[in-house]
């Protein structure tokens, strides 16, 4: 009598939160082409100078409005400066000015949605009042009005500022108005998601064996939270560049002569009927890299929702 032996059990693997969400992301092929472009232009922003083919700030004043050629792919502005080279260099700034205030924002956010959720009474009160006002402001034109208090003011202590950080004055002004409007999305969202979850039995099991609540926050609320973080992240960025862009355009963000796709913009609109060339191209790169974030942003919300399919 011949006995057949049973068949090993098979071990199933176990993956993390994160795991199950990249796993997810994966499979979502706009957010892959949208991060394959981010780290494109990433990589773009960073080589700079080896990518860009002449110095964005040298005038060539025989080509003035010169149309693309073989020299100048993207052809010349109104000063005779090379359209790729300050489409290159204008990415750097892009890039700063969106993750810098994407960091701010979703940092103040974080910190005020989660105090506001998790000690509720007159603390979520308060703070949630404080979110329905800014809420409230009417964002660009107070932007407007602050930037142009810091570019033209004469008053010592902002001339001081300006004069300290020389060109990049006007990136740190950006940066600060925008973080300071832009926080309050991420604080309502972490708020929302804390009031859930610091009623599970595991806040009630840390809570028993005696975490306070620095450690409830930090050790058992936020790591749960890094997937809404992540998302709302990603979309302050794509808002971040689309804000500069929008104030540079309109001659209140970051001023010549560095170089910016939305000063790009602002310098073609007048010729924009003679020389369509000079506003496409950086209009161009504002759209796709705007889209890429937020396509991105919908893939990583997707990937951390835990409704999604596995």
């Amino acid at each position: 009598m011949t006995t057949t032996a049973a068949p090993a059990p098979t071990e199933t693997k176990s993956y993390s939160t994160f795991q199950l969400a990249m796993r997810r992301l994966r499979r979502h092929k706009a957010a892959m082409v949208s991060l394959a472009f981010i780290i494109f232009v990433t990589l773009m922003a960073i080589f700079a100078p080896w990518l860009a083919p002449h110095d964005p700030n040298a005038q060539d004043l025989v080509g003035i409005y010169a149309p693309p050629n073989s020299t100048y792919p993207l052809g010349q502005d109104d000063l005779g400066r090379d359209l790729l080279s300050r489409i290159i260099y204008g990415s750097r700034i892009s890039l700063v000015v969106g993750f810098s205030v994407a960091l701010i924002s979703v940092f103040l956010g974080t910190m005020m949605g989660l105090l506001a959720g998790f000690f509720g009474g007159r603390t979520d009160s308060l703070i949630s009042r404080f979110i329905e006002f800014m809420l409230c402001l009417p964002t660009l034109p107070l932007q407007l009005v602050i930037s142009g208090i810091f570019a033209s003011s004469d008053k010592p202590w902002i001339a001081n500022l300006r004069d300290n950080l020389g060109p990049s004055a006007s990136v740190f002004i950006i940066i600060t108005i925008f973080a300071l409007f832009g926080w309050m999305g991420t604080a309502r969202l972490v708020r929302g998601e804390v009031l859930k979850l610091k009623n599970l039995e595991y806040v009630d099991a840390a809570r028993a064996l005696g975490a306070n609540n620095n450690r409830i926050m930090w050790r058992h609320l936020f790591p749960n939270l890094l997937g809404i973080v992540i998302v709302s992240a990603t979309f302050d960025v794509g808002s971040a560049i689309l804000g500069e862009a929008a104030l540079s355009f309109l001659g209140f963000g970051i001023q010549p002569p560095v170089s910016t796709w939305g000063n790009m913009l602002s310098n073609a609109q007048e010729v924009v009927l003679q020389y369509p060339w000079l506003p496409f191209y950086p209009g161009l790169a504002i759209l796709f890299t705007v889209l890429a974030f937020n396509f991105l942003g919908d893939g990583l919300r997707d990937a951390f929702d835990p409704r999604a399919r596995r």
